[in-house]
């Protein structure tokens, strides 16, 4: 692997950063298993739809979901489905932690 730039530090903090809200690991784990409307995320997380379409934009920006507009409803699906390694990860430490 080649040795990361400070650019690719502040790329990696940016999906951090996208990763620390729970509303948004919920939705990233529902769309784990398909897409899913914004309506459909927004009943999920017990949000209204502008703060949920705010936290799908931050997890769009930083490359782990993609949209697709259909007639009035927009639904996205993830596209980096690696990042649900991360969730094992976290459960590992986690664990480990308890221990």
């Amino acid at each position: 692997m080649a040795k990361l730039k400070p650019a690719d530090f502040k790329t990696q903090a940016q999906v951090f950063k996208a990763l620390g809200h729970p509303g948004r690991l919920l939705m990233l784990d529902e769309l784990s298993r398909g897409e899913r409307c914004v309506c459909e995320l927004a009943d999920l997380v017990g949000s209204e739809m502008p703060t949920v379409s705010r936290h799908l934009s931050l997890l769009k920006n930083a490359g782990i979901v993609d949209d697709e507009k259909r007639g009035a409803q927009v639904f996205y699906r993830l596209v980096t489905p690696c990042v649900m390694n991360f969730f094992r990860c976290v459960a590992a430490v986690r664990e480990k932690s308890r221990k």
